[in-house]
């Protein structure tokens, strides 16, 4: 063989190695991006979990916060509310305290008016008129200052309201019913301004 073909054979053995290799580095390359692909792929998965794990911590302590603040606002509200109507049960207590001192001044009257008015059947018109018209006014001044009267015949005694100073035997009344009223009983709200006097029927 001749130093021409020895070199020609040389140079081909040569670029199939080179062809070789650059097939190989080829190869290599493409497998490097693959994995830097899957590498980039995996990092842009966790940067996105890791982002949403943020997102939702946050939006968690926000939700907390928020919570807290209703709470606080929740319990300010119902102290308000407590403050509000204990401040309205006050001002009432007083309201009605005042209205029962200046009323009981003036139920010598209203007692007065009922004697009155029962000893009207032989008085002349215009006098049983002007008593009914006074008493009537009365009524009215009690009712505008939300006092009420109590005490009927018939009526079930109730020891919060009357004060029994007699008892009596009687067919025609049940066990613990009013037999007869001497005075009546005055109160605002809640409030006894004074006991009713009555006598009970069938009483132990």
């Amino acid at each position: 063989m001749s130093e021409k073909e020895k070199n020609q054979e040389a140079q081909q053995e040569e670029e199939v190695v080179t062809e070789e290799t650059s097939s190989q580095q080829e190869e290599t390359a493409e497998k490097t991006a693959k994995e830097s692909k899957k590498e980039e792929k995996e990092t842009s998965k966790k940067e996105k979990k890791e982002k949403k794990d943020k997102k939702a911590s946050e939006l968690k302590e926000l939700q907390e916060k928020l919570d807290a603040q209703k709470d606080s606002y929740m319990r300010l509200a119902a102290e308000y509310d407590n403050y509000r109507k204990r401040t309205a049960n006050e001002k009432l207590s007083i309201y009605n305290d005042a209205t029962a001192k200046a009323v009981e001044e003036l139920l010598p009257v209203a007692d007065s008016m009922q004697m009155a008015l029962q000893s009207l059947k032989n008085a002349p018109e215009d006098v049983k008129k002007g008593i009914e018209l006074v008493s009537q006014q009365l009524e009215k001044s009690f009712e505008k200052l939300r006092i009420e009267s109590f005490g009927e015949i018939g009526d079930d005694f109730d020891p919060e309201l009357h004060n029994a100073v007699s008892k009596i035997e009687s067919e025609e009344l049940s066990e613990n019913q009013i037999a007869q009223v001497f005075q009546k009983g005055y109160k605002i709200g809640d409030k006894v301004i004074r006991h009713a006097m009555v006598q009970v029927a069938n009483c132990d």
